[in-house]
C-alpha cells in the first residue's frame, strides 16, 4: 500500500469535514450511542483485534477503545464461540472519541491503512470470517463516509485487488472477556504474537501517524 496515494485520497475525498489463548470469564457490554454529546463511536473490524485496540488506542482525541464482537446475532457470544468462524461475529474494536480532536476521516484513514482491506475473511496467519474487515457504521454520515472511502480507494488503484471490506449497519457490540482488554499492553514481553504481529505493526503505523499519536 502507497502511503502517498491513501493520503492523497483520503484528502480530497473528505465529504463533511488471535490465534490466542481461551477463557471462559466474559463480561458483555451494548453501547450504540456516545458517551456524551462530545463524544461519538465507532465500531472497527481489521483482523485480531488485539493489534486493532493497540492501535487505536494510541490516537488523540481517543477517550476508551474495547474489544469486541460485533456482526452476528446471537447474545452474549463468547470467544470460544466466535473462534469457530459461525456465529456471524467479527473480532472488533468499539471506539469512543472526541470529534473536535480527531474526525471520522482520520479514523478511517487509519483504518484503512492498518490492515489488508482486499484480504477476504483473513489477516497474516488469523484466517476466518471473524478476522474479516468490517465497518459497523453508527449513522447515515457514517455509512456514507464509508463507502466513499471504499470506492474512492479502489478506484483510485492504490491495491491490486479490490477492497473486501464490508460495511454494514451497527446492531449490537458484546464486550470480549476481561484478559483481552489492554491485551498488548498487559502481554507484551510475555507473548510471542505480541512481539511478533503486533509490535511491527504498531512501530509502522507509529511511523505513519506520528502527528495524530497521544503525546508521552
Amino acid at each position: 500500500m502507497n502511503h502517498r496515494v491513501l493520503a492523497a485520497v483520503l484528502f480530497f475525498g473528505v465529504l463533511i469535514g488471535c490465534v490466542a489463548e481461551t477463557q471462559t470469564n466474559k463480561m458483555s457490554l451494548a453501547m450504540d450511542s456516545p458517551m456524551n454529546e462530545r463524544t461519538d463511536t465507532a465500531t472497527f473490524a481489521t483482523g485480531c483485534f488485539w493489534c486493532t485496540e493497540a492501535i487505536f488506542e494510541q490516537l488523540n482525541g481517543v477517550l476508551k477503545v474495547t474489544s469486541g464482537y460485533s456482526g452476528g446475532k446471537q447474545p452474549n457470544p463468547t470467544y470460544e464461540e466466535v473462534s469457530t468462524g459461525s456465529t456471524g461475529y467479527a473480532e472488533c474494536v468499539q471506539v469512543v472519541y472526541e470529534p473536535a480532536k480527531i474526525s471520522y476521516d482520520e479514523l478511517l484513514e487509519v483504518f484503512f491503512e492498518v490492515h489488508d482491506p482486499t484480504s477476504l475473511n483473513k489477516q497474516g496467519a488469523d484466517e476466518g470470517p471473524q478476522y474479516r474487515s468490517a465497518i459497523f457504521y453508527h449513522d447515515a454520515a457514517q455509512k456514507e463516509k464509508a463507502e466513499y472511502y471504499r470506492r474512492e480507494l479502489d478506484k483510485s488503484g492504490a491495491w491490486s485487488k479490490p477492497i473486501v471490506t464490508e460495511i454494514a449497519p451497527f446492531h449490537r457490540f458484546y464486550s470480549a472477556e476481561s484478559y483481552h482488554q489492554d491485551y498488548y499492553q498487559n502481554n507484551k514481553y510475555s507473548n510471542p504474537y505480541c512481539a511478533m504481529v503486533i509490535r511491527p505493526k504498531l512501530e509502522k503505523f507509529q511511523k505513519v501517524f506520528a502527528k495524530k499519536l497521544k503525546k508521552g
